[in-house]
């Protein structure tokens, strides 16, 4: 079949149905010169003649009356799963559990989870802020919300958000009488807000510069475990912090912080998205890939 030939079809269908171009034309929505165009080319196509056309009467041929009840049906059945698949958003129901760390939640995941609820209103989602390396698929969760390199390769993955990018940020009233910091170095001379993971390990601030990647351990008077309240401590004055930029850019624009060492802090791939890919995909969690692949529309072909 060539392209154009499904909707060539339909229009004969219609035509003979309704016994008239202009009557078929109004129910499709087209113009009746459209119509005999379309149909003048699949008979061309075909190399039959389908209808009998005086100024007064339409009628199938043998050959178009043979065509038609063939094809009926199945256009029957093609409007009803457009229509089946047009449902889907309303009908969709079930539930969606998804584990994520805290600052992902906040940068990207939330604003996307809202766009699913407005898309499919019957679906509760469950969102589980979790800064550990949890077993999604042990502890009963749909997918989970990581940085690439902590994916197991098992797993299938799809971008969230796109790059990101650390921010290495600190308050005008930390920085007064201070010499601002400009290579790794210099940071042992400062005070910094550090970061203890759940495992209890405390972060090494990672820096890179021209390809040359250094892990600095800081030292400073406030360790917490969540980005938020590095921000809120460098907001305070109690030191430097090392955040997502997206989570600052407001502070940043506003003069309350101000960005340090910018050379050091490259982009890197974000985070995202994954989900074990040995068993059949629940349609609640198939609808949030969509609206992740394709956010402008949620729809998309799954691989």
């Amino acid at each position: 079949m060539r392209r154009g030939d499904l909707a060539d079809l339909a229009a004969f269908a219609a035509i003979a149905q309704s016994g008239s171009f202009r009557r078929a034309a109004r129910e499709l929505g087209v113009s009746t010169s459209a119509l005999s165009h379309a149909l003048r080319g699949l008979e061309t196509r075909m190399g039959v003649r389908l209808l009998h056309r005086t100024t007064r009467s339409v009628a199938p041929t043998e050959a178009g009356a043979a065509l038609l009840a063939r094809i009926a049906p199945a256009l029957t059945e093609i409007a009803a799963a457009v229509g089946a698949a047009g449902a889907f958003r309303a009908t969709l129901g079930g539930a969606l559990r998804i584990n994520a760390p805290r600052s992902a939640c906040r940068l990207v995941l939330m604003p996307l989870v809202a766009r699913y609820l407005a898309r499919y209103p019957g679906v509760r989602v469950e969102v589980a802020a979790d800064d550990a390396l949890t077993d999604v698929v042990a502890a009963g969760f749909d997918a989970g919300v990581r940085f690439g390199e902590h994916l197991a390769g098992d797993m299938i993955a799809v971008p969230l958000g796109g790059p990101q990018r650390f921010a290495l940020v600190g308050a005008p009233a930390y920085l007064a009488g201070r010499p601002r910091p400009e290579s790794p170095a210099d940071l042992v001379e400062h005070l910094c807000i550090g970061q203890r993971f759940p495992g209890g390990a405390v972060y090494r601030w990672e820096l890179e510069k021209d390809g040359r990647a250094v892990a600095v351990s800081v030292d400073g008077p406030l360790t917490v475990n969540d980005q938020e309240m590095i921000v809120e401590a460098a907001l305070a004055g109690l030191g430097l912090g090392l955040v997502f930029q997206d989570s600052v850019g407001d502070h940043l624009a506003s003069g309350r912080l101000i960005r340090l060492m910018p050379e050091w802090c490259p982009s890197f791939p974000g985070l995202f998205l994954y989900y074990a890919g040995r068993r059949q995909i629940p349609p609640p969690l198939q609808a949030f890939i969509d609206l992740v692949r394709r956010p402008e529309t949620g729809l998309t072909a799954t691989p």
